[in-house]
């Protein structure tokens, strides 16, 4: 190769890679605050970065993350959902109801709760979607029908203990062996995607990184797979609620990014009245969408449910505004259209660090509401500007 051909090579890898990093500029940033928080708290307190304090710290962000899964689709959509936090609680009351009170087996309780979620997803959804009432209003009115239901089945009293059986859905651990396992296998899955993703771009002729590159983004993708398998089973392996997270995140990625569904609740959230005329059921898709926001948060219910091991009539009060802030600090636009499952959860882990770290530090409660009040703001702010910047480039 010529010392010219070399020069033009270095100019277009450079070129390629201001696209590409342009492009999820808002996802490295959140990665960067990310890290930041952590080595601000790990040296404000030495038990921040320990196995113990972050295994309970990705238990503690299972479910916000599960419910901001769900709340990245009906968010893209155009739509809102402020009833998630009540049907966490209603839901999980209701499996502990089945579990202890009616001593049900626990995969017929799990089968049950879930499918309640989706039932109610289904009932939200049509007033939404074919009788035209705010998604605003209707889940508003949700957030309170649910906690009073939850308030008169459990007869304002707590729900425990439940059985062993239920309790691995919120307490149990993967074994160290098994849970290594996993991580290789990760680690092939994420090496495979990673060169079938770049040969499928250069087939249709879009930009990829180098060879060069591609093996360090694998490299580093493998070095943060088999470092966070090993920090968990410094502890007591890896929480079976991480496990569900990353299961459900990799399963919605896939319907957002790879299904003709994922892409029309995009169009739809972006431009309503072309998807309209492109020919999109747009009533379907919003019915759909409410129905999986509201079937994971019944999968939240099981999950918040099982690691307290009871259920009470508070249990996921102001969730919905927690799985809303990791969705907006992720990088999802309150305008609808634009969004990530990673984002989201990404953002989930932001708010559980705060929420762990502030408590490490024994920092009043009202302190932690101000900080997480002021990044939500604060992440708004940056979507509307963001957007207000795209026209002038």
């Amino acid at each position: 190769m010529s010392a010219v051909e070399e020069v033009q090579e270095h100019v277009e890898e450079k070129q390629i890679k201001k696209k590409i990093f342009k492009l999820d500029v808002r996802a490295y940033t959140m990665i960067v605050a990310l890290v930041a928080i952590w080595l601000l708290f790990s040296m404000l307190n030495d038990a921040f970065l320990t196995p113990r304090n972050l295994s309970n710290l990705f238990l503690q962000m299972s479910v916000t993350a599960i419910l901001a899964i769900g709340m990245v689709m009906i968010i893209v959509a155009g739509q809102i959902d402020l009833s998630v936090g009540s049907l966490v609680g209603l839901t999980g009351g209701v499996a502990a109801i089945l579990n202890v009170w009616l001593g049900m087996h626990p995969i017929l309780v799990i089968l049950l709760t879930v499918l309640l979620g989706a039932l109610i997803g289904l009932f939200q959804g049509w007033w939404v979607a074919y009788r035209a009432v705010p998604a605003f209003i209707v889940t508003l009115g949700g957030m309170l029908i649910f906690r009073g239901i939850l308030q008169g089945i459990t007869g304002s009293q707590t729900v425990a203990p439940l059985t062993p059986g239920l309790k691995i859905l919120g307490q149990g651990y993967i074994p160290s062996p098994v849970g290594l396992g996993i991580g290789i296998v990760a680690i092939i899955i994420t090496t495979y995607m990673i060169i079938t993703k770049r040969n499928a771009r250069i087939k249709y002729g879009f930009d990829v990184f180098s060879k060069k590159l591609t093996v360090s983004q694998i490299a580093i993708f493998c070095l943060i797979i088999i470092s966070y398998v090993m920090l968990m089973n410094a502890y007591q392996g890896i929480p079976v609620p991480i496990l569900l997270v990353i299961f459900l995140a990799i399963i919605f990625t896939i319907i957002a990014k790879n299904t003709v569904f994922g892409r029309q609740v995009y169009a739809i959230g972006g431009n309503p009245e072309a998807a309209s005329l492109s020919g999109i059921n747009i009533k379907r898709r919003i019915l759909t969408v409410f129905v999986l926001g509201n079937t994971l948060a019944a999968i939240a219910g099981l999950i918040l449910t099982a690691r307290v091991n009871a259920a009470t009539t508070s249990a996921g009060t102001m969730y919905e505004l927690d799985a809303i802030a990791a969705c907006v600090i992720g990088g999802t636009s309150l305008m609808g259209g634009v969004g990530t499952i990673a984002g989201a959860v990404i953002g989930a882990l932001v708010m559980a660090s705060l929420d762990n770290g502030m408590s490490i530090m024994n920092i009043d409660v009202f302190w932690q509401s101000i900080v997480k009040g002021s990044i939500l703001i604060l992440a708004v702010w940056v979507d509307i500007y963001s957007r207000k910047r795209k026209p002038k480039k």
